[in-house]
């Protein structure tokens, strides 16, 4: 019988590398699509909350940039358009006494954050909330009354199918010959580099972050399109290319965003977007020849001050822990403190290994609850992810625990975790290692701690990929110990815990059989009737509800080795 499993084992592909989530980008699905643009209120106000006005460096640069449309005739009035915490607010203002600036952003808790600045006055700021998608300007700023309107990194967090209602509004409130002052990304920037190899993909060129907000790069000819057909002309346009180094991460960034002033005119001196080429130095690089437009901004690249949201929060080196939540289990005798990522964070964040789930709680919980179902026993847990509360529940009773998951960053949180949960002696007991099902280098190296095999194999939501299945099976029978013995609780075994997602069961049962995997009992939550006396239904209390378990489409499968 070994014989004949083996031969049928050996018939099937063993890939070097398993990844149990998928890797075709698929992009946004229309239900996120439409709930983020639904509720792009809400993801901002969180944003503001959770940031307040730490996030951006004041905005010093916009004197440097465009002073001579701050200065000159007395009293000019600015609209900030999607003011934020006032970064480029309060700099102005302490620039150019004489100038009134009006302030709006959709983020409730954004203009408060404005209104409670140390220096905001009503006679020097209006600061009001407004969506340029649907509110009416005129109601807070009277008509033709704008001289200067600054539009810093937040035309891009607007649908692009929806921009041009933001220009006819800016246009009610704008003076004739009026200026906007323009900075946003560009395509090509490094954070759309990152974007493309995830599922965040909205539309074209438009994607969301982890935090639900949204971003959008401008290419140069979709942006003096989408100015002219809206009644500005073109003064001045320019793509800025920039090297920044992270020297603490070792990391040498491009970004691109674009700079333009628009003008509110009659259109008969519109500015040819096809007119002339300029040198533009990339910092620390050679000068380059772009295909950009005159009047670009010359001193641009002498200025060291980036700010885009994308690179503070993910490239400028604050920590990925500020993403991450402190989730706390309760379980019999045990209470541990687990940092995992936030909720908020997870529907775009393409490692599984990252959450805690629903499966992992369980199988914690019927480990304290019966210690003797791995006492004295070597146990080694498949896709434990970053918070191992299995592993660190049974070290508690066994005498070896391994710990083990492919992903990278969920093994760096896994020990973080394990470390700050576990004291000696528990921890000399538990290691935590590197196990892509299938790859042999692996499965070696787990078997140099472990010679003998394991006595007890868990895997909790491991099986929802049906290309990690052959490999998963493959992988437990490489690695479980091949002791016999007639006692049935000295068996070796493989208890999986999981909710049937893209596998069904005869596919599961029927991959466990080729790899010599007998299903020797099973549980489900769903189930109110769990009398009898099977193994796995007498590990829970008889008046267990429903309640108690979390997820009730969880089921719990025992299998023995042939």
């Amino acid at each position: 019988m070994d014989s004949v499993v083996q031969d049928s084992a050996d018939q099937q592909p063993q890939p070097q590398k398993i990844q149990i989530y998928p890797t075709v980008t698929t992009g946004v699905s229309p239900f996120w699509r439409d709930k983020y643009e639904r509720d792009a209120m809400k993801y901002w106000d969180r944003f503001y909350r959770q940031h307040e006005d730490r996030f951006f460096k004041d905005r010093h640069y916009l004197d440097k940039e465009w002073g001579q449309y701050f200065s000159g005739a007395r009293g000019k009035a600015l609209l900030e358009v999607g003011c934020g915490a006032g970064n480029a607010i309060f700099p102005l203002i302490a620039t150019y006494p004489e100038i009134f600036v009006h302030a709006c952003d959709f983020s409730s808790r954004a203009v408060d954050l404005v209104k409670t600045h140390k220096d905001y006055t009503e006679n020097r700021v209006n600061a009001f909330v407004c969506d340029l998608t649907i509110d009416d300007l005129s109601r807070h700023i009277s008509p033709s009354s704008i001289d200067v309107v600054t539009m810093i990194f937040v035309l891009s967090a607007v649908s692009p199918e929806k921009m041009f209602l933001v220009l006819r509004n800016i246009k009610r409130v704008l003076r004739p010959n009026g200026y906007v002052l323009f900075r946003d990304y560009a395509t090509g920037d490094l954070a759309q580099e990152r974007f493309s190899c995830k599922d965040q993909k909205i539309s074209e060129n438009f994607y969301v972050r982890g935090d639900g907000t949204r971003a959008f790069y401008f290419s140069n000819d979709f942006l003096t399109s989408l100015f002219k057909e809206n009644g500005f002309d073109v003064k001045e346009f320019g793509l800025c290319c920039k090297q920044v180094e992270n020297r603490a991460r070792e990391l040498v960034m491009n970004r691109r965003w674009l700079q333009a002033v628009f003008q509110f005119s009659d259109g008969l001196n519109s500015f040819s977007s096809t007119e002339g080429e300029v040198k533009v130095g990339i910092i620390g690089q050679d000068i380059q020849e772009l295909e950009l437009k005159e009047n670009n901004l010359k001193d641009s690249m002498n200025n060291n001050e980036v700010d885009m949201s994308e690179g503070l929060a993910e490239m400028f080196g604050i920590s990925p822990s500020n993403n991450n939540e402190i989730i706390e289990v309760n379980l019999k005798g045990m209470n541990f403190k687990i940092e995992a990522l936030s909720k908020e964070y997870q529907h775009t964040c393409k490692s599984t290994g990252l959450m805690l789930w629903e499966s992992a709680r369980l199988m914690a919980s019927v480990l304290a609850e019966n210690p003797i179902t791995v006492a004295g026993k070597k146990v080694l847990e498949l896709g434990c992810g970053c918070g191992g509360i299995c592993s660190m529940t049974a070290v508690k009773s066994a005498d070896l625990v391994v710990a083990t998951d492919g992903d990278t960053q969920a093994l760096k949180l896994l020990s973080r975790n394990v470390n700050s949960n576990l004291g000696p002696p528990l921890l000399a007991k538990l290691s935590t290692k590197v196990l892509d099902w299938g790859n042999r280098e692996h499965i070696e190296a787990i078997k140099e701690i472990n010679s003998e095999g394991f006595d007890v194999i868990i895997g909790t939501d491991v099986t929802y990929v049906p290309e990690a299945i052959f490999p998963l099976f493959a992988t437990a029978r490489e690695l479980i110990s091949t002791n016999r013995s007639n006692s049935e609780d000295q068996q070796p075994v493989l208890v999986l815990c999981h909710v049937w997602r893209r596998v069904d069961e005869p596919s599961l049962l029927s991959a466990a059989s080729q790899f010599g995997f007998r299903l020797v009992d099973k549980w489900s939550a769903r189930l109110s009737d769990q009398s009898g006396s099977s193994i796995v239904s007498s590990w829970f209390p008889k008046d267990i509800s429903t309640e108690s378990i979390g997820d009730t489409a969880l089921i719990i499968m025992y299998f023995h080795r042939e």
